[in-house]
């Protein structure tokens, strides 16, 4: 049965209104012909005959007539070996595939497969016939980098399937067959190294989900400790721009404790998006001393890119994450910005003519972002591992505000809320995430109970420095003004890190706990001083003093010698009778 067929009746930005027949279905892909070219779109909205569709490529030059081939199929991505190390678009188009061929200008129309078809793996089958097999299991694997990648039972195959044949171990083709399926009719399904899937559509092949609760560490002390992340949990970083947010991403995906990494560039300035493809090949991976690349995916799509495509890549982006987790691994997708995303619905909306909710925005906001951070998760998979997909967007507020609503919809589905602070960031304080609004649900690395006294003296130091601010320092007491001194201590030697310092810049669970008992015992301590300069002068030296500490290996005679400074400079001071509540 030959593809629908369908005509241009109107035209406005990147949203099309065509003329059609035949059935159609909503999300299905269709190809607008302009000339030679063919340009990708999607089916947004059907009413009666009419089919609303974003064009994913610029719109210049198409006018009322064109023809629309429909395609039956949704927007979709290949799956299979070779995707790390790749740079896409939204589509899922090779970028440096297509800047090889077409020049750094890219022409409009132009796809590519997303994997080589030619390229070759060795292949390792881990059924036999006679087997009986669902979507999901593994019928085989091959190695890609450090990782075993599985080749599954395609996620589309519902029922149970028994395998007819399956080749032997050796290096085959990424389209040869590897495996032939039975269904429960007789049919024959073959089976290669790669398929497709809808990226709209999450992938839910698993057992059973679990409520994240083990620790993401990402060797960042005021995450880890204060304001934790946990595998398969949701996380977002709001701030205004130049608070350090793509800082914080780099920082966090070259160094949590996750397997893969997603980068998804949703609609963020160009030369931001140039800044990450220049950098993250040169960024030496912790884990194996190679590229970091090598377990990256880039998903790119600046802001002078169509608004349609930055939807694609956001979809696309948490397909590739979910579709790695279903290997038993653990994947990290950082999405940047939301607030781009948020913008092109709102633009897409206004042009469908819908109701407008706050500050224009669409009223379905909310429940699309909901349903991208949902995506996340930790699973037991078909074959016993655990696999987890970790998902963290960042908002770009305008001027800051928290209140606008891509951030209070985003609040209200993330699991750890890292607000960003232009104060801070302006003080060079890195990572620029402010200690008093931040919070997370989740289960922190260190003696709950401690953090909670620890936030406190943090919230009292900052009522004394508003206090300060009004009546000045000599309106205070010496114990209010301790109490300041203290927040000033714990801000300073703890919740800044420096990010340039090979030893400061990443700091492991062990000695997180470690320190971070040392700092408690500060603290919590009474101390004996004859005056607020003796105190300002004693804790400016103790400050000191342990951020050399800092700059110290963990465990080297270094880090045990400058632990003993501190405590025979802590002997000299601290009351003994009761800690100060």
């Amino acid at each position: 049965m030959n593809n629908p067929q369908g005509s241009v009746r109107s035209i406005n930005g990147n949203l099309l209104a065509v003329e059609f027949e035949e059935n159609i279905l909503q999300n299905e892909v269709g190809y607008v012909v302009c000339g030679e070219e063919r340009l990708k779109s999607e089916v947004i909205r059907i009413q009666d005959t009419t089919a609303f569709m974003q064009v994913f490529e610029s719109t210049k030059g198409l006018k009322v007539g064109d023809p629309v081939a429909f395609s039956r199929e949704m927007l979709s991505v290949q799956l299979g070996p070779g995707l790390l190390g790749q740079i896409y678009d939204g589509l899922q188009n090779p970028l440096p595939e297509l800047a090889s061929r077409h020049g750094h200008f890219l022409p409009r129309g132009v796809t590519l497969d997303a994997l080589d078809a030619e390229s070759k793996w060795e292949f390792t089958p881990l059924v036999e016939p006679g087997a009986t097999v669902r979507a999901g299991i593994p019928l085989g694997r091959v190695p890609e980098g450090i990782f075993t990648h599985y080749i599954m039972v395609p996620f589309s195959l519902a029922g149970e399937y028994r395998v007819e044949e399956i080749v032997p171990a050796g290096e085959r083709r990424l389209t040869d067959t590897i495996a032939k399926l039975k269904d429960a009719r007789g049919n024959i399904h073959e089976i290669s190294m790669v398929f497709e899937w809808p990226v709209k559509v999450p992938i839910q092949t698993y057992r059973q989900r679990y409520a994240p609760v083990e620790p993401l560490t990402t060797k960042v002390r005021i995450i880890d400790t204060f304001f934790p992340v946990a595998k398969g949990g949701t996380y977002c970083i709001p701030g205004p721009f130049g608070a350090g947010k793509t800082v914080l991403q780099q920082i966090t995906s070259r160094y949590a404790e996750v397997d893969i990494v997603i980068i998804a560039a949703c609609g963020e300035r160009a030369g931001e998006v140039v800044e990450t493809l220049r950098e993250f090949p040169e960024i030496t991976d912790p884990r194996t001393g190679k590229s970091l690349m090598e377990r990256t995916i880039i998903i790119c799509n600046t802001s002078s890119m169509p608004v349609a495509a930055r939807e694609a890549s956001v979809y696309t982006a948490a397909t590739l994450g979910e579709y790695y987790r279903q290997m038993g691994l653990h994947v990290l997708l950082l999405a940047d910005s939301t607030s781009r995303w948020a913008q092109a619905m709102r633009e897409v909306s206004g042009r469908l003519e819908e109701i407008p909710g706050e500050e224009a925005f669409p009223a379905y906001l909310e429940s699309r972002i909901a349903e991208f951070y949902e995506r996340a998760g930790l699973v037991e998979l078909p074959f016993g591992e655990k696999g987890s997909l970790t998902i963290g967007g960042t908002v770009s507020p305008a001027g800051g505000n928290f209140e606008e609503p891509v951030t209070q919809s985003t609040l209200k589905v993330v699991g750890a809320f890292l607000g960003l602070s232009r104060d801070r960031a302006n003080a060079r304080k890195f990572p620029s995430i402010h200690p008093l609004e931040s919070w997370s649900k989740y289960p922190t690395l260190v003696e709950s109970a401690q953090v909670s006294r620890a936030k406190n003296i943090l919230f009292q130091g900052n009522e004394v420095d508003q206090m300060m601010k009004v009546v000045g320092e000599e309106g205070t007491s010496l114990d209010d003004f301790t109490v300041y001194l203290k927040a000033e201590f714990l801000d300073g030697v703890y919740l800044q890190q420096n990010g340039f310092d090979e030893v400061d810049a990443v700091t492991s669970p062990q000695r997180q706990q470690y320190v971070f008992g040392k700092v408690f015992e500060v603290l919590t301590a009474a101390f004996r001083f004859d005056g607020k300069e003796d105190a300002r002068k004693f804790f400016y030296e103790l400050r000191q003093r342990f951020i050399d500490w800092n700059y110290a290996p963990w465990e080297s005679d270094e880090f045990r010698a400058q632990e003993q400074k501190i405590e025979e400079f802590l002997r000299e001071r601290i009351v003994h009778e009761e800690s100060v509540q």
